[in-house]
């Protein structure tokens, strides 16, 4: 038995490092979870093209889902009016006027000429349609 009595008092000095790695896993499974929410952008699925290329220029993307709804960069757009008076109000003291319309591949040609004509209307030069490269 290993039991001392009579008082002697030594003081232990080895590190105790079990709260450190508790503290890091901690660390580790909150980075592991927050990270896929940290992506920018709205999820949709692109149509495939040979030739994709990308201007670095351009800054301003409008994603339009698979159910329609819009989002200007990160904001949601409730209508298509309120679409061109966002447009309109983003582009009107820039120089560089021009947009990427991020559309999924589902969408009807209607739909996508609609979201370019209101481009049009909110002054908007140059519209371009992001894709996926194929292959």
């Amino acid at each position: 038995m290993g039991m001392e009595a009579g008082g002697t008092k030594n003081v232990k000095s080895d590190i105790n490092v079990v709260p450190l790695i508790d503290v890091c896993l901690v660390l580790l499974v909150i980075f592991m979870v927050v990270t896929p929410l940290l992506q920018k952008g709205v999820d949709v699925r692109l149509p495939k093209a040979a030739s994709a290329t990308k201007k670095e220029a351009v800054k301003v993307t409008l994603t339009v889902k698979r159910d329609g709804q819009m989002y200007l960069e990160s904001d949601k757009i409730a209508s298509t009016d309120r679409l061109e008076e966002k447009l309109t109000g983003l582009f009107s003291n820039r120089e560089e006027k021009s947009l990427y319309i991020k559309a999924d591949e589902t969408l009807t040609f209607d739909k996508i000429m609609e979201v370019m004509d209101i481009c049009k209307n909110a002054g908007i030069k140059e519209v371009g349609l992001m894709t996926e490269k194929k292959g």
